[in-house]
Formats: C-alpha cells, sequence, structure tokens
C-alpha cells in the first residue's frame, strides 16, 4: 500500500516538506547510489501514520522518526538502514503490522523494524522481566543482522536528547538504562561518538550538579586551553611539513563524562585534573603514525607509562590509534591521539565503517574473532532463564576493560579486567573449566580465584573426576563462565536428586510388598504432581519436596489402602534413608544435593550429620555443631568419601601478644604447611593480637597439624577453628530453618 509522492506532498506542510528535503539531500551527499525512491515511499508511509501523534514535547512523532534517521545518514548507513530508521516505530505506536512493512518495503527492511520493535502482547510479571526479554530479542535480531543495534542506538541518542519532557522517574529509568546498557553496547561497537553523547546525556540527567559543574569549569578554561593548544599545534605543523607528511591537527575536547569517571575513580576534583588538553593527528598511512610519535617525543617529553599502541593490538570494539601522553615546555600535560583516516572513521562510528556494507555483509559471522563478544553472549543467554541475573550478567557483560593472558604456547586470549585464572579455564574451552583442578599463574600454582593481570601465561590443570562447586560462583567473572556452571549445577542437581528419589521410593516400595510393574502408574502419578516425567518426580522425592510413603499410596488399591501415619512426611523420608546400609556418602562436589554448613565448617576426619531441608537437600554438619537442632526427625548419618584433593574453608582464630612479624610468621607456617589462605586480618587492642584467618584444607589431620605449630609461635597464646570469618553465609545453611 503506498501512496503515491504527488498526493502525499500536498497534504504535507511546509515545515514537513523542508525536512524532506533536507533528508533527500543529506542522504545525496553521504551516498549518490542510494536508494531515493525506498526512501521517500519510507518517509511518507512513517509521516503519514505518524500522523496525529505528538511526543510529550509537543513535537510531532515523526520528528523523532525523522532524527533517526538523520543520524543513520549520519552514520553513512545504507538505503534499507535509513528506511527502516524511518519506519521503526510504527509497529509498536501505530495499526501497521510487521507483514504489512514487509509486505511493503521488503523482507529486509521489515526484518530491521521487526529486530527493534518491543516485544507486546505479551503478560510479564514486572518490567525487569520484560526488559529482559526485549534485550534478548534485540541480541537474537542483532545477530541476524547487525545493524539492528545501529538503529537501535540512533533512536536512543534522539530519544535522551529530548528526554526532559518526561516525569522525573522515566527520565531517571531511561537515563540509568542508557548509562549500563546502551552506551556501552555502542562502545562494544566501536561506535564512540554515539558513546560519547549517551555518556554526557546520561550524567546529565543523573547527576545535573556535577554536570553542570564540570560544564561550567570546561568553559571556564576554555579559551586558555585552546590557546595553549595552539601553541603546542603550531611546532608540531611546521615538524611535519618539514619531515613531509601530510596531516590534520586538531584540538579533542574531552567528554564530560569522562571527566567525570576520572574525578570518581581518582577521588580527586576538577583542578586536579591535568589532562583535559587534548590533541588528535590524522594522516595518511600506518608507516607516517608511527613517524609522527617519534616527532611529537622529539619535540615533548613522552609519560613512559601512558603510551598505548592501539595500532599494533587494536581493542576489543576494533579501534586503532597510537596514545601518547607528553609534558610541554610550560608544564602542560597534553594528550595525543595518532591514527590514519580510515582508523579516525572507525574510531568515530565503529563497525558501520569498518567491515560491514564494505564487504556486502549483514549477518554475523561466528568466526570474525572482531565480533566474537556477541557470539559468546548470545551463547550464555539461552542458558539464563532468570530476567534479574540475564541484566546483570549483561551489564557486566557489556563492560570490556580488557587484560591480555597467555597460554603456554603463547596463544593470547583476551578477558575482561578482574577475571580470575578460573575464568580463563573457561576462556580455554568449557569442558576444561567444568574440570578445572588447578592452575599455574607465571609458573607458580595460585588459588583458582587469583585476579589474572595482562601479561600472565597460565596453565591449566584438568581432570576427569574434578566437577563444579558452588563456590566458584563467588570467583568466576565472566558471565559465559557463570552461566556454564550454573547450568552444569542445575542438570546435576536434578541428576542427584533422581538417583537419591528413586532409591528411596525403591525401598518404601519393597517395604509395602508391591512388586508390580508400576512404570505406566508412576508416570501417571508424575502428571498428577505436575511434573514432566518420571525423574522429575525421583527428583522431588529426593528433595524432600514430595514423600516416598505420599508417593507409594497413590499405587496401593484403593480397597486395601490403610489410613496414612499421622507421622510427618519428611519423618518418612528421613527413616527410609536410615534404614539404608553405611547411610549416606559425602560423594564430593559432583552430589549436588548436599551442602557444606558454614556455621560449623566440617571437613574429611570430623564426626558429621546430615540434616535434610525441604526443598534445599541435605545439609552436611559437625555432630557438635550447635545449629543442629533436637529433630531427630530431619537427622541423617552421614560418612566421608570425598576426593582426595578437595579442599575445604575453614576459619582460624589465633589469639597472642603483639609483637613485630607476627603475622608473617603465622601466615608462613600456613604456606610451608601447603596450605592455601583465602582471607587474613589481625587486629590489635592493648598490645594483644586478635588474627583471623579462612584457610583451605584437605582433611581434619592436616588442621590440627597446623594449629599445633601455629600454638609455637613466640607470643600465641590460643589458636582454635572459628566461623566468624563466614557470618555472611545464606540462612539456608543452617540446621532447623
Amino acid at each position: 500500500m503506498t501512496t503515491s509522492s504527488t498526493t502525499t506532498h500536498n497534504i504535507l506542510d511546509q515545515t514537513t516538506d523542508e525536512q524532506f528535503q533536507v533528508l533527500m539531500s543529506q542522504a545525496a551527499i553521504t551516498n549518490p547510489d542510494m536508494d531515493f525512491d525506498l526512501l521517500e515511499r519510507a518517509y511518507m508511509f512513517s509521516s503519514g501514520h505518524h500522523a496525529g501523534q505528538f511526543r510529550k514535547s509537543g513535537e510531532s512523532y515523526f520528528s523523532h522518526c525523522y532524527n533517526v534517521a538523520l543520524t543513520l545518514i549520519g552514520m553513512h548507513l545504507d538505503s534499507e538502514t535509513i528506511a527502516a530508521g524511518l519506519l521503526h516505530d510504527v509497529v509498536e505506536d501505530t495499526s501497521v503490522t510487521i507483514a504489512e512493512v514487509k509486505e511493503t518495503f521488503g523482507e529486509e527492511v521489515g526484518a530491521l523494524v521487526d529486530g527493534v520493535t518491543k516485544i507486546t502482547g505479551l503478560t510479564f510479571q514486572s518490567r525487569e522481566e520484560q526488559q529482559a526479554e526485549s534485550f534478548r530479542k534485540m541480541l537474537l535480531s542483532m545477530a541476524r543482522d547487525i545493524r539492528v543495534i545501529m538503529i537501535k542506538l540512533a533512536d536512543r541518542l534522539h530519544n535522551m536528547r529530548t528526554l526532559e519532557s518526561l516525569n522525573p522517574d522515566a527520565i531517571e529509568r531511561i537515563a540509568v538504562e542508557t548509562r549500563e546498557i546502551y552506551a556501552p553496547l555502542a562502545h562494544r561497537f566501536g561506535m564512540a561518538k554515539i558513546k560519547s553523547e549517551l555518556e554526557d546525556l546520561s550524567l546529565k540527567y543523573l547527576e545535573s550538579d556535577v554536570y553542570k559543574e564540570i560544564a561550567e569549569k570546561v568553559d571556564e578554561e576554555r579559551q586558555a586551553r585552546e590557546q595553549s593548544l595552539e601553541e603546542i599545534q603550531a611546532p608540531l605543523a611546521i615538524a611535519l611539513k618539514d619531515a613531509g607528511i601530510r596531516a590534520v591537527v586538531k584540538g579533542r575536547a574531552k567528554h564530560f563524562y569522562s571527566i567525570y569517571n576520572k574525578m570518581h575513580r581518582r577521588s580527586i576534583t576538577f583542578e586536579e585534573i591535568h589532562d583535559l588538553l587534548a590533541l588528535r593527528v590524522i594522516t595518511d598511512s600506518v608507516r607516517e603514525c608511527y613517524h609522527v610519535l617519534g616527532i611529537i617525543h622529539d619535540l615533548h617529553s613522552p609519560m613512559s607509562d601512558r603510551f598505548k599502541d592501539y595500532i599494533a593490538k587494536p581493542k576489543m570494539n576494533m579501534y586503532q590509534s597510537l596514545h601518547t601522553t607528553v609534558i610541554t615546555s610550560t608544564g602542560k600535560i597534553v594528550e595525543v591521539q595518532i591514527r590514519t583516516t580510515e582508523m579516525d572513521r572507525v574510531a568515530e562510528v565503529g563497525i558501520a565503517a569498518h567491515w560491514l556494507y564494505k564487504e556486502n555483509r549483514t549477518e554475523l559471522n561466528d568466526l570474525d574473532s572482531r565480533m566474537a563478544w556477541l557470539s559468546e553472549t548470545l551463547d550464555w543467554q539461552n542458558d539464563t532463564t532468570d530476567p534479574q541475573e540475564f541484566m546483570q550478567f549483561l551489564r557486566m557483560d557489556l563492560y570490556d576493560d580488557a587484560i591480555f593472558v597467555f597460554t603456554p604456547n603463547g596463544d593470547l586470549k583476551e578477558l575482561p579486567k578482574g577475571a580470575s585464572a578460573l575464568d580463563f579455564a573457561f576462556a580455554i574451552h568449557t569442558d576444561i573449566g567444568l574440570r578445572c583442578t588447578g592452575t599455574k599463574v607465571n609458573g607458580r600454582m595460585v588459588p583458582l580465584g587469583t585476579a589474572l593481570e595482562s601479561g600472565d601465561t597460565v596453565e591449566v590443570y584438568s581432570s576427569s573426576n574434578k566437577t563444579p562447586s558452588y563456590h566458584w560462583l563467588d570467583i568466576l567473572k565472566t558471565s559465559k563462565a557463570k552461566t556454564k556452571v550454573r547450568t552444569w549445577i542445575k542438570k546435576a542437581t536434578l541428576e542427584q536428586s533422581a538417583v537419591l528419589g528413586e532409591d528411596l521410593l525403591n525401598r518404601e516400595l519393597k517395604r509395602l510388598k508391591i512388586t508390580d510393574t508400576i512404570q505406566e502408574k508412576l508416570d501417571g502419578i508424575a502428571r498428577i504432581y505436575g511434573k514432566p516425567d518420571l525423574a522429575h518426580l525421583y527428583a522431588a522425592i529426593g528433595q524432600g519436596e514430595l514423600s516416598a510413603a505420599q508417593v507409594s499410596q497413590r499405587l496401593i488399591p484403593v480397597e486395601t489402602t490403610e489410613a496414612p501415619s499421622k507421622a510427618s512426611v519428611l519423618a518418612k523420608l528421613v527413616d527410609r534413608v536410615r534404614r539404608s546400609t553405611g547411610g549416606v556418602k559425602v560423594s564430593g562436589v559432583d552430589n549436588m544435593m548436599l551442602r557444606y554448613a558454614q556455621c560449623c565448617q566440617p571437613v574429611p576426619g570430623d564426626p558429621i550429620l546430615g540434616f535434610i531441608t525441604r526443598g534445599r537437600g541435605v545439609t552436611v554438619h559437625r555432630k557438635d555443631c550447635k545449629n543442629i537442632l533436637a529433630d531427630l526427625e530431619r537427622r541423617l548419618p552421614l560418612e566421608w568419601d570425598v576426593d582426595e584433593e578437595q579442599a575445604f574453608l575453614v576459619g582460624l582464630s589465633a589469639h597472642s601478644h603483639d609483637r613485630t612479624g607476627l603475622l608473617t610468621d603465622i601466615t608462613k607456617v600456613l604456606t610451608d604447611s601447603g596450605l592455601n589462605i583465602t582471607h587474613a586480618r589481625m587486629e590489635v587492642t592493648d598490645g594483644l593480637a586478635n588474627g583471623l584467618f579462612t584457610i583451605e584444607v584437605q582433611h581434619l589431620s592436616q588442621l590440627e597439624k597446623v594449629i599445633k605449630r601455629i600454638k609455637r609461635i613466640k607470643g600465641v597464646q590460643k589458636v582454635q577453628r572459628t566461623s566468624e570469618l563466614r557470618k555472611e553465609i545464606r540462612d539456608e545453611d543452617r540446621a532447623g530453618e
């Protein structure tokens, strides 16, 4: 359904007609081969369907679509993307359907519009759930056609430019989302110009006083700053000309958010920032970039620790430049970026300039290492069902302060700043991560949670017998690794619960002398309890959600069914387990039904008891633990059967007379004993020192030996186990709740 341009022009007012002329002329400047007929049809279609709609600011709604299209034109994008920008809101805000857009403008434009259209028509439990599902849809659409994110960013940019018309709650919500999701997304795809403006606008709305203060101070110093830059530019221009190098030299304004970030991160005032001066040199070739660097360092003293070569080693978002900071003869600190014309374009509009349309590609290739982040994000988001968890992971994953770490063979792996040695194991391969037993960093054995730094060489050890542990979730930093561990735990929990549940049910059926084939009946019972299959029914029994007695009663013929006992369901379950020979074994971290109580921190060698908590499995306590209540129905006899290499966290307290070197002596005893220290704190009051340590041990005998050794240290009066360092553990790890 296409309206002729002649008819449509007659109903447009003069302002809109001028807008149309501006749009078409701008498109012609950026790309003379543009499909102008497609743009005109999209313009008329969108303006016609949005007619009579107005924004909170009083502007026509179509003005938003028009400005989105202008931004896309400025990014030198193709006709289909610009047309989709004009049409991006017709499905959400008018009666037009995706099918109608595809029929009128083709599958390609229709798919782009669908990709940026929010999910509607579904019921969500919360705004966060709706937000998460909309972002999931956007990520999947980006994988099919990366232009979706360019339209979405152009859309968000104009919304942020006109945000002041909304109510305060909406302003804050949109600004936070922009700062945490959209600005980092723009950075991920190298779109620095949009990223910087989104950050500045977010700061304007979220920290208005700070924004105003920075803006005023930057404006006050503008003239002096420009004069200083001119003093630097003049001799540089002469030196470049003498060297026969054609280059554009210009000042670069530091963005307000960048200034705010530096003030906040370093806890300094505006006046303490000495590198507000910035210069950019744009040359014709990479060779000239390095030549220019030499000239600048010859003219001014470089700060050696502030040099970065992003040409030889581009950032994850394809950004390339040489960065250096120099001190002028007048003591001014100046940042300088040196790049080619092509690098400058990539730095401004990122992925749009670098590879997509130059190579005539619209699909994301999984083998393209430059876009590997999106592939990994799509991978882990499939395993994440909780919307809050998804949004948290997405926010974490978007920030890409990167470190570069080597394998023993010299292969380079890129990880987010703060990533652990265990994250590195998952970066090599998921299976290696899941079965990781230990890591060496620069030739030295270190705990799995050790934070890595750029340049580290990491060696990973794994075993087919090793499986993940809950505490891995505390030390992992990357979303991909955390999701893989969570998925493994959920699956293992189900499997282990099903094994126990099947055993409990079989014992109950044997006691009741029910020997008939009951497979089909059990399948029906599973459906009665709302379980998808028999495995989930067994798991429900193993986890204490259902009891074996409860289920078995449904298998007894009605005429012989006796009245159920008044004994609790939980008591029956515990009784069944208690009768099994040898009790329940603690079979290591692969038995995800078992949790080790942090209130008493049991280790192999300690006498132990289990305590069943409905829906949470079995918690392992030391027999003398104060948190085990006198509820005999819930107790289970347990015995140790764990991997000898498995480590258990234990708290130690040491009370001593204070002296120089005391902490060093204690930690030396611990490390000489081959124990890993995960936490240490020493406080001194009135000449008495109280030390708290968390260590990893494999057996009680190992712990007892190290306690004896610490007691022999000069000044030490008392050493004992303590759980004081673990008070933050959740309440479900305590028995009886």
